[in-house]
């Protein structure tokens, strides 16, 4: 649980940040940050991949890839049918209208700050594909970009919503920490029958979708590809078993 530790710490310090700093980051150290994180977002998505192709033959690897963009594909299309997208795009939506609906002197923005933060902290890919990478194979670093981004958001945030923003740590930490412990729990079946690189291999794809998303050169319907990792370990079992 690592990554869901230190997603839940970035969360309050970024909370206390916000609360003690005056300043506010400017445009153009906004658009500096925005580069960075796509780099390292680039970067845990690369290296997931690489993780999952080092122990296997090059006939082996190819198979791998296949694998993971079959599953991409495949899950893309359950993702649709699920509508996974569409449901958190409305949820986007409903906390971007409690942020717009609510101000500084309002007496109800520490409820609405609470609830608006643990929509947008929960409900995306990362939270899920991140904290199912941690309890695998102990590999935080999707979690860790996103406690990076949580952090800055909270500062953002707590200007608006008051000290309730910090509070939204408490669900992150239930939500991720349960999903890392349920993935923990299965690994060992997961890595008898060999289907462990086949979801590294997935999730290091769309983890590099993501990097699409933060460096803002257009949207991805990432939601829509999380069932890709439940498609990946059948395609392995049954391609490579």
């Amino acid at each position: 649980m690592t990554g869901t530790i230190i997603n839940t710490a970035a969360i309050v310090a970024g909370g206390i940040a916000g609360l003690t700093l005056a300043k506010h980051l400017t445009p153009a150290r906004q658009v500096w940050l925005k580069m960075f994180l796509g780099a390292l977002v680039i970067y845990a998505g690369g290296s997931t991949i690489w993780r999952a192709l080092t122990n296997h033959t090059f006939g082996e690897s190819a198979k791998l890839i296949g694998i993971a963009l079959l599953a991409l594909v495949l899950g893309n299309v359950v993702g649709v049918l699920l509508r996974l997208q569409r449901g958190l795009n409305r949820l986007g939506e409903y906390a971007k209208e409690r942020f717009a609906s609510t101000r500084p002197g309002d007496p109800n923005r520490f409820s609405e700050g609470f609830v608006t933060c643990t929509i947008l902290f929960c409900v995306g890919p990362m939270a899920i594909l991140g904290s199912i990478q941690d309890g695998l194979t102990g590999d935080f670093r999707t979690l860790a970009i996103k406690s990076a981004m949580d952090g800055l958001a909270t500062m953002g945030f707590i200007g608006t919503f008051g000290w309730g923003v910090i509070l939204a740590a408490v669900p992150v930490l239930a939500y991720q920490g349960t999903i890392t412990l349920l993935a923990r729990s299965i690994q060992p079946w997961l890595e008898q029958h060999a289907m462990v690189d086949a979801i590294n291999a997935s999730g290091g794809l769309i983890v590099l979708c993501t990097a699409v998303v933060v460096l803002g050169v257009r949207k991805v319907p990432l939601a829509n590809y999380l069932p890709a990792l439940v498609v990946a370990p059948l395609l392995a079992n049954w391609w490579m078993g």
